[in-house]
């Protein structure tokens, strides 16, 4: 039981806006057995993410029990998957022209808060 692959969630809590967004993500997740890395304090695991730490200091990863590798919106809408009471976020993030402008939301404002905390010096 203990063998079985775990969701593994990579993020970086030195950006004080993902940090809150992943305390508020993990708060609704507490009965999911989820591993949360924090490449800010394990820089080391963003290797594990199939990423340089930049790219994952910028984007949260996610990689699901079987395997596969999800980043940035993609990652959001495969916890919401697993989240209780969620499942209908990631059923409509899907959704052809929604995954689109999401992917494209995301990307952008990944970037700008990136580009914000290397300004502030969090990093």
């Amino acid at each position: 039981m203990g063998d079985e692959p775990k969701t593994r969630v990579y993020y970086n809590s030195a950006c004080p806006v993902c940090r809150a967004g992943i305390e508020s993500q993990r708060g609704k997740m507490t009965a999911c057995d989820i591993d949360w890395i924090d490449v800010h304090t394990h820089p080391e695991a963003a290797k594990e993410a199939g990423a340089d730490l930049e790219f994952v200091r910028e984007r949260l990863h996610v990689i699901a029990p079987d395997g596969s590798r999800h980043v940035g919106a993609d990652a959001f809408t495969q916890l919401w998957q697993d989240t209780p009471g969620r499942r209908w976020m990631a059923a409509l993030a899907r959704l052809p022209g929604l995954r689109r402008l999401n992917r494209f939301l995301y990307n952008r404002f990944a970037r700008r808060l990136y580009l914000w905390n290397r300004r502030k010096g969090h990093w």
